[in-house]
């Protein structure tokens, strides 16, 4: 569900429009402006718990009641909860294992808890997540990530299985991190290296369709378009564009015919169809699979390409 808000929010920040802010402070404060706790021993990640604090955090920015974030500082300087401060090495893990998509719920936060409070702690968490979950997971060979350690090849019989949406949780992160960590930050350049090397696989990995297929590695493991992975593309890579990371004129194609491939396949209802249901891998889907999440992805890359169209692009 924070996904899904990330993606409100984002429309928020792009238009100006207050019923995309009023909609996100509707969930805040039925949560209190806290971040949902789970029992120390649940295998949830705590950066996962942390995805709702963006949503807090951007609402902050737009409208400053320290109200709005102090639930999410208490939250990590609570010892007895499974956050940096509680458990620094193993935090942000999945039933005892780094993953990828815990580099879009707990570094962005981080970057933009960082950016507000100036506490150079979050800075320091963010980088040490990150760095951690990229040294572990990042394939140098293919610029892109395995979702987890399961899926490196030695593990797969040599079968190649690189996750389409792992890789938008990671570039979508990368762009949020980007967005709220000031530039002279000693990191930024090597963030931005990361998403300019993610870019140009994307752009090798694109069906001539448009759409990005479940496993980039082997298009035809689960041949079916696919619209979260691809929204989270093309919010990463139109941000690059929108921001003077990524050359125009290479990849404004690219982000033109994704846009295209997911567009058409919106419901006469809104609905985001063919998007890959709750899972850790790439699996078989059907036109009518959707879920909020899938929601949130195309309202981030929404929320770039509008600004892309003000800028004429």
């Amino acid at each position: 569900r924070g996904t899904y808000y990330s993606g409100v929010m984002a429309c928020y920040m792009a238009t100006g429009d207050e019923k995309y802010l009023a909609q996100s402070d509707a969930l805040c404060k039925s949560l209190k402006w806290k971040v949902p706790t789970l029992p120390t021993e649940h295998p949830a990640s705590g950066a996962n718990l942390l995805t709702i604090g963006q949503t807090m955090l951007q609402s902050y920015m737009a409208k400053p009641e320290k109200s709005k974030i102090k639930g999410i500082i208490d939250h990590l300087n609570n010892p007895n909860l499974r956050n940096p401060l509680g458990n620094p090495h193993q935090w942000y893990y999945e039933n005892g294992t780094r993953y990828v998509d815990a580099l879009f719920t707990g570094p962005p936060t981080l970057a933009m808890l960082y950016n507000v409070t100036g506490d150079k702690k979050y800075a320091e968490w963010m980088d040490a997540m990150f760095w951690d979950v990229y040294g572990k997971l990042y394939n140098t060979d293919t610029n892109l990530f395995y979702r987890d350690k399961r899926f490196f090849p030695s593990n797969k019989n040599g079968e190649k299985i690189v996750w389409s949406r792992g890789n938008g949780w990671a570039i979508a992160g990368i762009a949020r991190i980007l967005e709220y960590l000031p530039m002279e930050h000693g990191n930024y350049k090597t963030y931005e290296s990361v998403l300019k090397n993610m870019a140009a696989a994307l752009k090798d990995s694109q069906a001539d369709e448009g759409f990005w297929y479940p496993n980039l590695a082997n298009p035809a493991d689960a041949p079916f378009k696919e619209t979260s992975g691809t929204s989270f593309f093309i919010y990463g890579l139109a941000y690059g564009i929108n921001n003077g990371i990524l050359d125009k004129e290479t990849y404004l194609p690219v982000v033109k015919k994704a846009w295209k491939s997911v567009t058409d396949e919106i419901s006469k209802e809104g609905k985001v169809q063919w998007g890959q249901l709750v899972g850790d891998q790439p699996v078989n889907l059907s036109k009518d699979d959707s879920h909020e999440y899938v929601t949130g992805t195309f309202l981030l890359a929404a929320s770039e390409m509008y600004k892309m169209n003000l800028n004429n692009n």
